[in-house]
């Protein structure tokens, strides 16, 4: 007996949401909607603002990127043109924008060649996107939003871009180049075995955050080289971060199980954040024979705070949070 499929449809974007400005960026500016789109993208995008001023013209939408860049994104729900593509231009300049992302229902040739033109000769601090959205249903199913990349910086090219302008320039400190091969082999670590983990370019610092799939938390790896230690945190920012500590200090003991080993919980009030951490002491960041022994730490710690806490973090409610007197007096 031969399997029954039902035809995939794809909806027309203009019957989901009339209007770019009243309908599409207000969906798209919501959390799960963001998140979605970050996710296709490999990156940590947070809601400022929508319909930014910028001159006589107003930008759709305006993120921060998990390296507090600033992201804009522009919408469309027709066929690019040329004066969306002026826009984007436009925007990235006035708001100082290093991520571009530029949305439409269907790209020209021409447009997507711009795009790929731009990443070949800007250099890694920038970024442009091009991303066609599409909506599809089965049968009486609701409507399933779908992002597809059509243009994205060639991270390969700009490895080796960035490895060349490294060997040339003498404006940054040892430590500093360090840190960066440090996380480039990290990378390729990842590469290697296979980790599920999607670790963004390297930089000549001493962290390297990655996503965990909701605005206002990242899990970052870092390294000291003056302490001799490296670590992982997972911070929560923002008016609820308060609210998300305490909620998941309710579970750190089944937390902590699911570890095998406690973790290090700080409530950072004056900052308007906090952070939960695990640390591996007397470990030399500059010793590159222990590399290897340092990224595999920094790979199965990683794959653990993300599947320990990735579901917590997604059923978070900060308003289930009732404080206790101490709490509040602290």
């Amino acid at each position: 007996m031969s399997e029954e499929f039902s035809r995939l449809e794809d909806i027309e974007l203009r019957e989901i949401w009339p209007t770019e400005d009243k309908h599409f960026t207000p969906w798209l500016a919501e959390e799960e909607n963001l998140t979605q789109l970050g996710e296709t993208l490999a990156m940590e995008l947070e809601l400022e603002a929508q319909e930014v001023p910028v001159g006589d013209f107003q930008a759709d939408i305006l993120c921060k990127n998990e390296d507090d860049s600033w992201v804009v994104i522009e919408n469309q729900l027709e066929e690019t043109n040329h004066k969306h593509l002026g826009q984007i231009l436009t925007y990235a300049s006035g708001l100082d924008a290093h991520t571009v992302i530029w949305i439409a229902k269907k790209f020209r040739d021409e447009h997507r060649a711009a795009l790929d033109q731009l990443n070949e000769i800007t250099d890694d601090r920038f970024s442009y996107f091009g991303v066609e959205i599409k909506v599809w249903k089965i049968g009486d199913s609701k409507p399933a939003p779908q992002f597809e990349i059509i243009s994205k910086p060639n991270d390969w090219n700009r490895t080796v871009s960035r490895k060349t302008q490294r060997a040339v320039r003498n404006d940054l400190s040892e430590d500093r180049l360090l840190q960066e091969k440090f996380w480039e082999e990290f990378i390729e670590y990842l590469r290697v075995h296979e980790s599920s983990l999607s670790p963004p370019s390297p930089k000549p610092q001493s962290y390297m955050t990655f996503r965990i799939g909701r605005s206002n938390f990242h899990i970052a790896a870092s390294l000291s080289i003056r302490g001799r230690d490296i670590r992982i945190w997972l911070r929560m920012k923002k008016k609820d971060a308060t609210a998300h500590f305490y909620l998941l200090k309710e579970q750190q003991e089944k937390i902590e199980k699911e570890f095998g080993e406690p973790l290090d919980w700080d409530e950072l009030p004056d900052t308007e954040s906090s952070k939960i951490s695990l640390c591996k002491e007397n470990t030399d960041p500059t010793d590159e024979s222990d590399w290897p022994n340092q990224h595999e730490w920094f790979a199965s710690k990683l794959e653990l705070f993300d599947k320990v806490f990735r579901p917590r973090i997604k059923a978070l409610n900060a308003d289930d949070w009732e404080p206790l007197e101490d709490e509040d007096d602290e």
